[in-house]
């Protein structure tokens, strides 16, 4: 009924047949909220006065690389210009040139044969280039560009996009019957329409309800209010509220379950000496976890502390009944610094300040290894660590804390088998029941050997368990790829229940 358009729905049909055509500059006119426009023009639609065309517009831009690109050149096209005839590989050094090997061979530009890089013909500019050129002078979309080669340009981080939506309204030839119907009867004036009051609370609880022939209406200071009926099947924009990443929710849970198991929290930094992250841990110097293909080394040497006991026990086993590593135990190796390789280092570090009984801490941090991306390794990870220093403490009491903390996380199957760890003895591996996996690994655990507590003078047993914290949450999310943790994929966090039990 066109006698029961809101003055909102007027001024906005209004407006629209005065040629105003989006969202913002009808608020403006009108002097209202975006939001309210949308709503009125929404309504609008439904009765047939106006027609809504939505559109999602994406709009792309140049990262700092991609800037730089556009300054000196795609690295395969530069290592195109620097070939001449060919090139061998050994003479490839510049590491930003060896990144354009790749894109070289895959885009037909050259070849390699018998260790040399020739060219195979001339490359105009491609497609990519162009893209770029043309976001360098300011363009931000054009619909006639490759759409193969801007997920290209994306996938190498060289352009971003955003996407924004985009309504426009149309008045209908209803619209125009209505405007046409409506505008005398209220006044033929934009103040005329504003100053008829609007539905409030305070009127709603003080005005005169009453029914006649036609139904249940309002009568308030000589204006007749009737209700409107609403469809409430027509479907509506899904809203997506604000709410804590799935991953972040179950580290948050864990720490919960930590600490009501009356554990202490305890952090530490991320790089960390040699000394801390191995020595202490009595793995020996040339151990293979600690090469460059496992081990973030960094260009620096810290502190560490007296090293006379730890020396003596990596060369001969000292006052324990071990043989040692043998060899010679060099500070200078124990002083390289590394980002850590696992929280175990920031967990001896607080034995040896605190080496009396009781001690109960864990820790949830990131660590760092060197590992190639793909959808179960990260270079980047999370892991929850946990140990238990008390008189009389054993491998049982061990199990019994494991078996509960599993529990509490919700896996119902808990079992275990012997591991191997370096600084552990005796080891388990624990594993849970999955539904259509069937028995999986979570972890690691065992009780501290005493080369590793014995330089620190600590004299009872301790107890020690370490997980990672992201093998857990793509169980718990059903996840096939670990990277969706870490990419802020926006449709995949709206569409992830907050609900979900973790």
């Amino acid at each position: 009924m066109l006698s029961d358009l809101s003055n909102n729905e007027f001024l906005v049909l209004k407006a629209i047949s005065e040629g105003l055509s989006d969202p913002q500059s009808i608020a403006e006119k009108r002097q209202m909220k975006i939001e309210t426009a949308r709503a009125a023009a929404d309504l609008l639609a439904e009765q047939g006065l106006i027609q809504v065309d939505k559109s999602v517009n994406e709009t792309f831009s140049l990262t700092d690389e991609g800037a730089a690109y556009v300054r000196e050149g795609l690295p395969e096209r530069r290592l195109l210009l620097s070939l001449g005839g060919g090139m061998p590989m050994s003479e490839l050094k510049d590491p930003a040139l060896k990144i354009g090997l790749g894109w070289l061979r895959k885009k037909g530009w050259a070849a390699i044969e018998g260790g040399i890089i020739k060219p195979l013909k001339d490359a105009d500019k491609g497609e990519d280039e162009l893209i770029l050129a043309a976001l360098s002078d300011g363009v931000s979309s054009n619909p006639k560009w490759d759409e193969k080669a801007l997920a290209a340009l994306k996938s190498r981080g060289l352009v971003t996009s955003s996407k924004s939506k985009e309504w426009r309204y149309i008045i209908t030839e209803a619209g125009n019957l209505a405007i046409t119907e409506l505008e005398p009867k209220r006044s033929g004036t934009k103040k005329a329409v504003l100053d008829m009051p609007a539905l409030t609370a305070e009127m709603i609880k003080s005005g005169e309800w009453q029914e006649d022939v036609d139904g249940l209406y309002l009568s308030y200071g000589g204006t007749v209010y009737r209700p409107r009926p609403y469809d409430v099947s027509l479907p509506a924009d899904r809203i997506f509220p604000g709410k804590r990443h799935p991953y972040q929710r179950l580290i948050d849970n864990m720490r919960e379950i930590m600490l009501e198991m009356g554990f202490v929290e305890i952090k530490g930094p991320i790089v960390q000496t040699s000394f801390w992250n191995f020595d202490a841990l009595f793995q020996p110097q040339d151990h293979p976890a600690r090469e460059m293909q496992d081990t973030f080394y960094l260009n620096s040497q810290g502190d560490i502390p007296d090293y006379a006991r730890i020396k003596e026990m990596h060369e001969c086993g000292g006052s324990v009944g071990s043989t040692g590593w043998g060899g010679c135990w060099s500070p200078e190796v124990a002083r390289q610094e590394v980002l850590r390789t696992h929280t175990t280092g920031v967990t001896i570090k607080y034995l040896a300040e605190h080496p009396q009984p009781p001690v109960k801490a864990f820790g949830i941090d990131r660590v760092y290894r060197r590992e190639a991306i793909d959808s179960t390794h990260t270079p980047e990870f999370e892991q929850l660590e946990g140990i238990v220093m008390d008189k009389s403490v054993t491998f049982c009491h061990l199990l019994g804390i494991l078996k509960e903390f599993y529990g509490k996380m919700g896996f119902e199957e808990v079992r275990f088998r012997p591991g191997y760890f370096p600084y552990t003895e005796p080891s388990v591996e624990p594993e849970v029941y999955i539904d259509g996996l069937g028995w999986v690994e979570l972890g690691g655990a065992g009780v501290f050997r005493k080369e590793v507590t014995a330089p620190f003078g600590i004299d009872h047993p301790v107890l020690a368990w370490g997980l990672g914290v992201s093998r857990v949450a793509m169980l718990r999310l059903g996840l096939k790829d670990l990277r969706l943790l870490y990419q802020s994929d926006i449709e995949w966090l709206r569409q992830t229940p907050v609900s979900i039990k973790l």
